[in-house]
């Protein structure tokens, strides 16, 4: 029997770019490598376009447009909600009784919508009230600060009116703690989907310390810049900061700094070689409250060397014992001064191997999500 999927994405999912995307897009890939026919749809509304390159995986492709904050007068929504309930898109999903997969807590609004006995799974990329409860308190712009407060919010009013059948599919064991304690029975552990399936990591000595990410993300700015100030005023070892959209203060900060470099919107091939090449990669995150798993840690762990990072990117992740934890700009600085002579080993490559190949194994992750939908 032909399997058919409907897949809804908060944002389109080409090209894999960041976190969330990276996940959605090597989910679609997965379900098309198993013989399921996804009917795609994804709401366009930045400059990342219609890529055709989407059609290679998808039945069908429908794109949607996401409705402007003056167009969503229904303050009892978040706005990341409001923004993508679609009308066209509930008459191309009421067509037939296909099972939906809604990617993120941003494509929920159109549940009342398509109801009735239909297979629904909402895939949990964080708990969204942590995560914007973050990012308020990371950023300094008092305009996003008022607006990721409200967000998350409105997401805490929000999350517990959703239906208590839905199947809700998580990326930590924490997350899927928090949802299970709100009465959503059938909540489970979905690993997220990363590019890297093999741990290719290279032995020996690597030419520089590595920070990457989405730097237009607060969390990640506020990382980089901590990385500025702190630690690499301390260690005099070649720094570069790797990232899309990176600010004016994190510009400036990093043209100040005579031995660190700033790459801007590096493609996917340049992150994959400067991240390989890297004999450190330094991923500090400041998070008080932890939701979800960081893509940029597991990339470091399938192709970097040392790993160096602080608490609140690894705790509950299993993966602390392939990282360096420091709690501290003054513990940071000084496992780099330690690492950056010392070469990586093959002890270390088979401890990253038994320790993220089978949990973030797409195909088998995929099998069981297909177990829960049919």
């Amino acid at each position: 029997m032909q399997l058919h999927l409907h897949i809804v994405c908060l944002d389109v999912p080409w090209p894999a770019d960041y976190g969330g995307v990276i996940d959605m897009l090597n989910r679609i890939r997965a379900f098309n490598r198993m013989g399921v026919k996804v009917h795609l749809h994804y709401f366009s509304y930045n400059e990342r376009g219609v890529p055709k390159e989407l059609n290679a995986f998808c039945e069908s492709v429908h794109v949607y447009e996401r409705r402007k904050k003056t167009e969503c007068l229904n303050l009892s929504l978040p706005y990341i909600v409001s923004s993508r309930v679609n009308q066209e898109l509930a008459e191309q999903l009421s067509k037939d009784n296909y099972p939906v997969l809604l990617e993120g807590l941003h494509c929920t609004g159109i549940i009342p919508f398509i109801g009735g006995n239909r297979m629904i799974c909402v895939r949990m990329h964080n708990n969204e009230e942590v995560y914007y409860k973050e990012l308020a308190r990371a950023t300094s712009d008092l305009f996003k600060k008022l607006y990721y407060t409200t967000e998350s919010r409105l997401i805490k009013k929000y999350v517990p009116t959703l239906p208590k059948n839905l199947l809700l599919a998580c990326v930590s064991e924490a997350d899927v703690d928090f949802f299970k304690e709100l009465g959503f029975d059938n909540t489970f552990l979905l690993p997220t989907y990363p590019s890297w399936q093999e741990v290719n990591s290279l032995e020996g000595m690597g030419t520089h310390c590595l920070f990457h990410g989405n730097l237009s993300v607060a969390e990640n700015e506020e990382a980089a810049l901590w990385l500025l100030h702190k630690v690499f005023n301390k260690v005099r070892v070649p720094f570069i900061i790797a990232g899309k959209d990176p600010g004016r203060q994190l510009q400036k900060a990093a043209s100040l700094c005579q031995h660190t470099c700033l790459i801007s919107n590096p493609s996917e091939s340049e992150i994959n070689d400067l991240v390989q090449k890297a004999h450190i990669n330094v991923l500090p995150n400041f998070n008080k409250n932890i939701t979800g798993i960081r893509l940029k840690l597991l990339h470091s762990l399938y192709s970097g060397r040392h790993c160096v990072t602080t608490p609140a990117m690894v705790t509950g992740t299993g993966l602390e014992p392939a990282c360096h934890i420091g709690s501290n700009s003054n513990a940071i600085a000084s496992i780099i001064s330690q690492l950056y002579y010392k070469p990586f080993e093959d002890e270390e490559i088979k401890l990253r191997k038994q320790l993220v190949e089978q949990t973030f194994n797409n195909d088998k992750n995929t099998t069981q999500l297909m177990q829960r939908l049919w």
